[in-house]
């Protein structure tokens, strides 16, 4: 038994010191690891992700019976890791505590919806946020505002219910809708740029600005000729 102890311990710090990044020479505090047991708690974030993903694919049935097409391409879904989670925390100068993590981050449970054409991104978000179990916490439209790198999308910051078997309890998730094209160039942009502030990459800023441009150009073609051919279709 003092064996099977000493193992589940040693697990235990080897999993603490992934999640704060810590030094192999460095013993960890018991408070450190009471902190890192409150962080099974992130369940309830991954239960939030199964409500709104089943709210979007009730929407997108429906919808793709009455319109006979999907407005909705791909749903995916991701609960930020444990040590992303503490190095955000640390970054805005706050406790790595549960609290901290209901308090200051809008992003622990992510959603990114993707349609076919722009105004599928806006009838999506529409038909969700005239839920009455959803509240709208903040919306920042990357669409008609794009960043300046050229990024474009619509992140919903939401908060919805989550019954468990004691309680009810209000928990945020962040999705961001956005076309087929957007998230081509988002995922490439990514891959370029990721982790790689070097001179080669400034210098070709402006050339990923001029892609999101032509694709930004190209969705709006695509929906204009959409409209030719179906113009009876309900948006």
């Amino acid at each position: 038994m003092e064996q099977f102890r000493e193992s589940k311990l040693a697990e235990r710090q080897a999993t603490l010191k992934d999640f704060f990044g810590g030094n192999d020479q460095k013993e960890l505090p018991g408070e450190l690891l009471r902190r890192m047991f409150q962080f099974e708690e992130l369940i309830k974030y991954r239960s939030a992700i199964r409500e709104v993903t089943t709210k979007l694919e009730i929407l997108n049935d429906e919808l793709s019976s009455s319109r006979e097409r999907n407005p909705i391409e791909s749903i995916q879904s991701r609960v930020k890791r444990p040590y992303s989670i503490a190095k955000k925390l640390r970054k805005l100068g706050k406790p790595v505590t549960v609290e901290s993590i209901s308090d200051s981050l809008n992003d622990v449970a992510g959603i990114r919806v993707i349609c076919p054409f722009i105004n599928d991104i806006y009838d999506v978000a529409d038909m969700l946020l005239r839920q009455d179990d959803v509240k709208l916490v903040s919306k920042k439209d990357y669409i008609k505002n794009p960043k300046e790198n050229g990024y474009r999308s619509l992140h919903l910051v939401i908060e919805i219910p989550v019954f468990f078997s004691t309680q009810k309890e209000m928990v945020r998730v962040e999705i961001q809708i956005r076309t087929v094209a957007m998230d081509f160039w988002a995922s490439l942009e990514h891959q370029i740029r990721y982790k790689n502030d070097s001179a080669e990459v400034r210098e070709i800023a402006d050339e990923l600005k001029e892609c999101a441009d032509i694709i930004a150009q190209t969705d709006l073609k695509m929906q204009q000729l959409r409209q030719r051919m179906l113009p009876d279709v309900p948006r």
